[in-house]
């Protein structure tokens, strides 16, 4: 049985068990989001070190869990490393973290490996070095502990409202307990990232704000399809094909909005001295 093995345990979150509940336990809402759909079928997560968007993320999943506990996670995620030629499923096995093993839903991945071969590649070994979905998987696994996951990767190309629909279409077909998460930060501004618009500074947040606010608005209208061009033209999202993947199997799903829980960035989450110099934005979105 293929196993992934963490590759941030230990660094971008505990690598033990009990400092992983520990520090879940202290990260979590310490009241609960209003205005939530009565089922949530989807929701977009920040995948930053959990120290800068661990928060975040579970404000994400503590809105889910309000409401449901799916079965399975469909997990949409991004590629930092190198470039994805169609979407890659992790299909067999499990995802080992310091909480225990996590199991894929079998089922559900092959049946979305037979229905669309020509948008979703089993390829188990590009998941290998990336860390934007396994981030969230111990998230997934405390809230959710009898939840399985299907690991998707999606390439920044124009297949992410494709690959969401056709997840969404199986999910629906197959009457699966599952629910979908998108997996993205938003703007990275600052020199140390080759994007300072506005220098640093009060002006520069607050003009990261308004960017990342352009995002997540196509985000809360389910705009799928403008996703791509919008992270291109602005640099607000290292995700894109994550959030559109998310957006098009939410909207299949049922969903006609979206509802912002959180939204914050590095600088505020860290409480940073002095100039604004550096900082990532991160917001929860659950539909």
């Amino acid at each position: 049985m293929p196993i992934r093995q963490s590759i941030l345990a230990g660094s971008w979150y505990p690598g033990d068990a009990e400092g992983c509940r520990r520090t879940i336990e202290a990260m979590r809402p310490k009241s609960p989001p209003t205005d939530l759909p009565d089922r949530p079928v989807a929701a977009i997560a920040p995948h930053a070190g959990w120290a800068y968007s661990g928060r975040t993320a579970l404000a994400a999943l503590e809105a889910i869990r309000l409401r449901r506990s799916p079965g399975t996670f469909v997990i949409f995620a991004s590629h930092h490393r190198r470039p994805i030629r169609s979407s890659a499923l992790f299909a067999a096995g499990a995802w080992e973290t310091p909480l225990g093993p996590v199991a894929v839903d079998e089922t559900l991945a092959d049946e979305i490996l037979a229905r669309h071969p020509a948008l979703v590649a089993d390829d188990p070994r590009a998941h290998q070095d990336e860390h934007s979905l396994e981030i969230l998987v111990p998230l997934v696994q405390f809230l959710f502990p009898a939840a399985k996951i299907v690991p998707i990767l999606v390439g920044h190309s124009a297949d992410g409202p494709a690959v969401g629909r056709a997840v969404g279409q199986v999910i629906l077909d197959a009457g699966a307990d599952a629910a979908c998460l998108g997996s993205t930060d938003l703007t990275h501004y600052g020199p140390a990232y080759g994007f300072a618009p506005k220098g640093t500074g009060p002006e520069a947040l607050a003009w990261m704000h308004s960017n990342d606010r352009r995002m997540i608005d196509l985000v809360l209208a389910l705009d799928a399809e403008a996703i791509r061009a919008e992270a291109d033209s602005h640099g607000n999202a290292c995700g894109s094909g994550a959030i559109a993947a998310t957006l098009a199997a939410a909207k299949v799903l049922g969903a006609t909005r979206g509802r912002l829980v959180q939204y914050t960035t590095s600088y505020e989450v860290m409480g940073a001295a002095g100039q604004m110099d550096a900082a990532v934005g991160y917001a929860a979105v659950v539909f």
